[in-house]
């Protein structure tokens, strides 16, 4: 059995596709679903999805929202996301080294908020473009 794994974002459908295996990074921590998981509805912190189709994994970022299980279909409604493919490891790097000088630099508490969240945003990126990367390296 696979599971049905569809990500929304306000202005797209990022994915619609099946999968045996999903991990979503939550609130709380990673959480793994497989197929004949129990329903649930879990809010969704910014980091990395990863979505294993046949032995293959692919990862999208996703900046927060919240998913829903059930019946083997998982429903991500999101702020944004990006695949990985899509994302340029060295402007990335660039991205996240700039979010945590804006974090040293922050004096409000606005601005801290703001810089965390854009910081959080700038490791998630760096983190699923260098799986990407790694994995395509050793393929070759």
């Amino acid at each position: 059995m696979s599971l049905n794994i569809r990500v929304i974002a306000p202005d797209k459908i990022v994915w619609n596709a099946k999968a045996e295996e999903v991990i979503l990074p939550t609130s709380t921590g990673q959480l793994g679903i497989l197929s004949g998981h129990a329903a649930l509805l879990t809010a969704l912190d910014s980091g990395v999805m990863r979505v294993r189709i046949k032995n293959n994994w692919n990862s999208i970022v996703l900046f927060g929202g919240f998913a829903e299980v059930e019946n083997d279909e998982i429903i991500i409604l999101v702020n944004g996301a990006e695949e990985a493919s899509a994302i340029n490891l060295e402007k990335a790097n660039k991205d996240l080294m700039e979010s945590s000088s804006l974090l040293n630099a922050a004096k409000t508490n606005k601005e801290k908020i703001e810089a965390t969240q854009k910081l959080r945003k700038a490791k998630a990126r760096v983190q699923a473009a260098s799986t990407l990367a790694n994995q395509n390296q050793s393929i070759y």
